[in-house]
């Protein structure tokens, strides 16, 4: 057997067990990739019926959600989010472990989202987070919906297969001379090219101008699947250092408890340090936990930008602040990994070349099938 035959029969074999994740992960991928453009075109309940003049706090906005969520006892209050849009509604959510070891992931935890609209305090929408149709996209383009356990390994071994696939589908690709060449770049079609020349055109020359693309986003959407190899980027990253986060334990001080709204000031504390950013989050300690911080995320356009800020939940006070230029190289990769996955570090561009790479990589598997299927039947028939 030639090397390049035996490099044919592992494209093959390898392309035909891994063909369906790589399709739904494909699939997925395109839907999601413009989740956060589409989320306020597909639900109304993100914006409020009229912009007003004065927004009620936060703790108050907090308040109704409590009581709009009663019938769900068990849960507990976890976040909110506020967007510097005037226009948008609210987020507010609550949180409850199910079962940890459940096969399907919407069996592991249920949350609850509160809209609320934040000059009248209605309620646009209690949205169960599990059901959500992006939600349930993310979490069949990471698990198959499956718990993490199971799922990661199963994602992450069909990516593997992707990447090899990709390489040994170059090899195959390569011309061996430069008449080989001239149908290797550009489809070549007449009124006369069968559908058989046409498919096989669609799975060499797609697969060859998306194989970078196709690579970057496989290789970043590993680091979910693997945390050996999270670890191992950062690693390379940090220069070949293991670099040891600090067991720094911040709480907050509980003999300074006062009987103001921490949230409000927290809040104010937050616009006021960023007021071009684009959200603010806010997380709360977990139930009964008197030591815990409360933490904030300041999101912007660019992460580049993004801060992360901890506060004492009794007294506000700011306790530690940290920025993307305070973190190691590899916390820095890993905190723009997801922009990498999805190609917003390139703007909007970025994100429709991720989507056009995620169409063609979904579409390889359905053409390598039928190049395979077409050949099998040929033999056959012979």
């Amino acid at each position: 057997m030639t090397f390049k035959n035996f490099i044919k029969k592992v494209h093959l074999w390898l392309g035909l067990s891994s063909g369906l994740i790589v399709f739904i992960l494909g699939i997925t991928g395109c839907l999601y990739v413009f989740e956060e453009e589409l989320r306020p075109i597909v639900h109304d309940y993100y914006y409020s019926d009229e912009v007003k003049g004065k927004k009620l706090p936060v703790s108050r906005l907090i308040e109704i959600a409590k009581e709009a969520n009663k019938n769900n006892l068990k849960q507990t209050l976890s976040g909110c989010k506020i967007m510097s849009d005037d226009k948008r509604t609210v987020m507010i959510w609550f949180f409850e472990e199910l079962d940890e070891n459940a096969i399907w992931y919407w069996n592991r935890y249920q949350s609850t989202y509160v809209y609320l609209d934040p000059y009248s305090g209605s309620i646009k929408k209690l949205e169960e987070y599990n059901f959500e149709f992006f939600v349930f996209v993310r979490m069949l383009h990471q698990t198959l919906c499956l718990n993490s356990k199971i799922g990661d390994p199963i994602v992450g071994t069909a990516t593997i297969i992707f990447i090899i696939s990709l390489l040994t589908g170059l090899v195959l690709w390569w011309p061996k001379n430069k008449s080989a060449a001239k149908q290797r770049f550009w489809f070549r079609w007449k009124n006369t090219t069968k559908w058989k020349r046409k498919n096989y055109d669609l799975h060499n020359i797609l697969g060859y101008y998306i194989l970078i693309f196709a690579l970057i986003i496989a290789l970043t959407g590993l680091v979910w699947a693997f945390e050996c190899y999270d670890k191992g980027v950062q690693w390379v990253f940090n220069g070949g250092k293991t670099i040891e986060k600090e067991s720094k334990v911040i709480e907050s001080d509980t003999l300074y408890y006062t009987e103001k709204k921490p949230v409000d000031t927290i809040y104010f504390s937050l616009k006021q340090l960023r007021p071009d950013a684009k959200s603010y989050f806010i997380f709360m300690p977990k139930a009964k936990d008197s030591t815990g911080t409360i933490r904030a995320f300041i999101r912007h356009e660019s992460r580049f930008d993004d801060v992360s800020i901890q506060f004492d939940q009794y007294t506000a006070k700011k306790l530690e602040t940290i920025t993307y230029e305070d973190k190691s190289n590899g916390e820095k990769f890993r905190f723009i990994n997801y922009d990498l996955h999805v190609g917003s570090i390139l703007g909007f561009p970025g994100k429709v070349l991720a989507f056009i790479a995620s169409l063609i990589a979904a579409s390889l598997p359905v053409t390598g099938f039928l190049i395979w299927w077409g050949r099998k039947n040929k033999k056959q028939k012979k």
